[in-house]
């Protein structure tokens, strides 16, 4: 990671940690680096969520592109997926999404992505810092050579077209809810499943640049339980603000995380001849509960780091074609380069509508371990997590768990914090391993 990139864009408070004068300094690296610089004008596609601030960086980084020679391609409110889609497809020098996720109206973020519609490479961001920095001095455009914005609504509707083409069934008679986070799947989720045929009772789709994430959608999993039981509907489908995540909701109201489906998917992909390398990529925060389940189907698995980032790597290298987080990132990358919620809930109903089942019957194998995750302050994490005796008490944890348990510790990416987590067969069995790795850690003088 760089000094403002992350594994998922510059994100911050909008004009405190990220300010529209990054916004525009971004616009005119990446408008001089894909054009001028290779002796072309170039063409970026932008999208942004619902939250005041992308109004701002969406203006701001527009205005960056056009003083280096760039045309700037709008879609307007709209998801990261559809302009990773639209940018593949449409032949666009990069796609840049304005949003901050899951994260509350005030932070925003900067998604940079290639040609491809991938993450940005690492190479590439460093630079767009260096010019942050004033390290590298670039020229304007002039005259003719300057770029100019076009209205590329199209985009979006085209992507909504492609979600609706994955479908191989008729959603008719099938009662779904959607909980759209008042984030950019209010734009399209709802047109989806109702040119599908479904019955869709839809909450949480009228944003007003504040209320984005707030007390909806997958990060507030509740209200959707609740609304599904209430309304008596089959499944129920929810969204984080730029809805590049889905979780699901039973038709009895429990919650199926991105383990669950990808347990139910991965198995629905071997039962067909589908499941290449006959594996399910997850991340070291995947629930014990997700690898037992794997293990009486047969199906093997990879761990990568957490990040949907390190999960889509995994995939180009190995070609394996389903992976994701309990978070609800979920990468089909036949279909995808990104997690994508909306096409996620189709591929769900598919399974749904194919084995003719309910998902609590479909989600039941894969039963989740109780967990305990503690956040403890270091000085150093390096010393911490490498210390002889902490690594010894890890080992006995891990070597008195066996095959009924497991024990993860790892470093925070974002703060001076090592992460104890243990999952077994109760909270107290949880809480106890847990205490007895803190212990140790305390004991050899690492807390800060």
């Amino acid at each position: 990671m760089g000094k403002y990139f992350g594994t998922d864009g510059f994100r911050g408070e909008a004009n405190k940690n990220l300010t529209f004068d990054h916004a525009i300094k971004i616009g005119r690296f990446l408008g001089w680096y894909y054009g001028a610089n290779q002796g072309k004008k170039a063409k970026v596609l932008i999208g942004k969520d619902t939250r005041r601030s992308s109004y701002m960086f969406e203006y701001a980084l527009c205005t960056g592109l056009m003083a280096s020679g760039a045309d700037a391609y709008i879609m307007h409110v709209t998801t990261t997926p559809s302009v990773a889609y639209i940018t593949r497809i449409d032949d666009f020098d990069c796609g840049i999404m304005i949003s901050a996720s899951h994260n509350p109206f005030y932070d925003n973020g900067i998604k940079v992505l290639n040609g491809n519609g991938e993450k940005m490479e690492e190479e590439t961001l460093l630079k767009v810092e260096e010019y942050i920095d004033g390290k590298i001095d670039i020229p304007v455009a002039e005259r003719e050579n300057i770029g100019r914005t076009v209205d590329y609504v199209e985009g979006r509707n085209r992507y909504i077209g492609y979600l609706i083409s994955m479908s191989k069934y008729s959603f008719k008679g099938v009662k779904v809810g959607l909980d759209c986070a008042n984030g950019a799947a209010w734009s399209i989720a709802k047109g989806v499943f109702n040119a599908l045929g479904a019955k869709t009772y839809v909450m949480n789709d009228s944003p007003d640049g504040y209320n984005i994430n707030t007390d909806c959608g997958s990060t507030h999993i509740e209200h959707l339980q609740k609304f599904v039981v209430e309304k008596g509907l089959d499944i129920g489908f929810a969204y984080d603000g730029d809805a590049d995540r889905c979780l699901c909701v039973d038709e009895k109201g429990n919650v199926v995380t991105g383990d669950h489906i990808l347990y139910v998917y991965g198995l629905y992909m071997k039962e067909r001849g589908k499941l290449l390398n006959n594996k399910v990529v997850t991340t070291i925060m995947s629930n014990f509960g997700l690898y037992k389940a794997l293990d009486k189907v047969g199906i093997e698995y990879e761990k990568t780091a957490v990040g949907d980032k390190y999960v889509y790597e995994n995939m180009v290298q190995t070609g394996n074609r389903i992976g994701g987080e309990q978070s609800g990132h979920i990468i089909f990358s036949k279909y995808a380069t990104t997690g994508d919620g909306i096409l996620t809930s189709l591929k769900m109903m598919e399974v749904m509508l194919s084995k003719e089942k309910p998902m609590s019957e479909l989600a039941a194998p894969c039963v989740f371990y109780p967990q305990v995750l503690k956040n403890v302050r270091v000085k150093s994490k390096p010393d911490a997590q490498n210390d002889p005796d902490v690594q010894a008490a890890v080992k006995k944890v891990a070597d008195e768990l066996g095959e009924d348990g497991r024990i993860l510790v790892r470093e925070s990416g974002t703060e001076p914090v090592i992460r104890v987590m243990v999952e077994a067969g109760s909270d107290e069995v949880c809480e106890k391993y847990v205490d007895q790795v803190i212990e140790v850690i305390t004991a050899k003088g690492h807390l800060a």
